[in-house]
Formats: C-alpha cells, sequence, structure tokens
C-alpha cells in the first residue's frame, strides 16, 4: 500500500475538502500547499520553475512522513508532468470537477495528468485507472 497520496487539480476544485475527509479516515498527516507555502515557503512566487521547487519540497516532506511509519496526503494544483515528477511517486487522485480554477495563469499552465490512480469526475464519481490503464467505475465511492 502507498501511503503516500497526491489530490491535485485546479484551485477550487474540492482538494482541500476532499484531503479533509480522508485524513482521519487513514490517520493521516495532510499538508496543504497555500498552507505550506505560507509558512515555509514565503519567498516561492508561482513561475513554473517555483512551481516545481515548491513541488519537489512538498514530495520530501511527505517521503519523511512516510520514512517514519505515517500516512500522508498532500493536496495542491501540481499543475503540470514536470511538477508531477518534481512531487514524486504517490497513489494520485485527480479531482476534475470543473474545468478552469480562478487564476488564469494556473488555467492556462494546467495540463491533465497522463497517470493517476483515482479521478473524481464533476458529478463526484470516480473512476479507478488499473495500472494497465484501463478505467473502472468505483462503486460506493
Amino acid at each position: 500500500m502507498r501511503r503516500k497520496i497526491l489530490i491535485m487539480g485546479p484551485p477550487r476544485a474540492g482538494k482541500t475538502t476532499l484531503a479533509n475527509a480522508l485524513a482521519p479516515l487513514l490517520n493521516a498527516v495532510t499538508f496543504n500547499a497555500d498552507a505550506v507555502r505560507a509558512n515555509l515557503s514565503p519567498d516561492l512566487g508561482f513561475s513554473h520553475e517555483h512551481r516545481i521547487e515548491h513541488a519537489r519540497c512538498m514530495g520530501w516532506m511527505c517521503d519523511r512522513v512516510v520514512e517514519a511509519g505515517g500516512t500522508v496526503i498532500a493536496d495542491f494544483v501540481c499543475p503540470t508532468e514536470a511538477t508531477r515528477v518534481a512531487f514524486g511517486d504517490a497513489f494520485t487522485i485527480w479531482v476534475d470537477r470543473i474545468s478552469a480554477g480562478r487564476f488564469e495563469d494556473t488555467n492556462q499552465m494546467f495540463v491533465a495528468p497522463a497517470r493517476f490512480d483515482l479521478r473524481v469526475s464533476a458529478e463526484g464519481r470516480a473512476a479507478i485507472l488499473g495500472r494497465a490503464g484501463a478505467c473502472a467505475a468505483a462503486p460506493g465511492i
């Protein structure tokens, strides 16, 4: 079981809401990207290079929790393949509930993930992407 979970998608898609709902069920620590940026990385802006560095830092913090035996959920936009690579391997939940977020620069930069483990649609339904790439509805989610 992978204990590093990335919940990603556009701003205001419901990532933090989902992370906060899942955390007690999984006894997980949560890291919200906005809170981490404000408290630990206020010098980082929103250029693509800074977003990659922020993703790397988020991934590094999550890896420390997993190394200590915990489960961790990170929720943030993670808008490009490069930011997802910088974050590192994780069980990835794509919150695909809205077509655009509130920040135009993020909308222009956002690339739908080629790989994810679970996708939450606009209807609130979840689909699980198998390792072979086949999608199946996730009953009861």
